[in-house]
């Protein structure tokens, strides 16, 4: 299960309406990929279609979609955002991390 923090559900339904999507039908794409300084990033993209090998995911309102690879490493991570002038914007609060990098966009296990 994936968690969608009060803020990041505000920015997301944003950020969704600025680019033509809508977060009542619409999905966000959360997903991990190989790079990054410490080995593993964060990817999210807005979608309007959900694949069969996908997992489905709804919280605070908002529908997140995980391919199969990307749930074993996203298992209980929280999705917030910090905005304010030293925010970082989304931020992956993953349980699973061993170790993340300076600015939270990698990670590795």
């Amino acid at each position: 299960m994936i968690k969608v923090s009060e803020d990041a559900k505000k920015k997301i339904a944003a950020l969704m309406n600025e680019e033509g999507y809508d977060a009542v039908v619409d999905y966000v794409r959360v997903g991990v990929k190989s790079g990054g300084c410490s080995g593993l990033s964060y990817e999210l993209k807005f979608d309007k279609s959900i694949a069969e090998e996908d997992k489905l995911f709804e919280d605070n309102n908002i529908k997140l979609i995980v391919d199969k690879k990307s749930f074993l490493y996203l298992i209980g991570t929280v999705l917030e955002y910090s905005g304010g002038l030293n925010g970082k914007g989304f931020v992956f609060n993953n349980p699973n991390a061993q170790r993340t990098c300076g600015c939270g966009e990698s990670f590795s296990l």
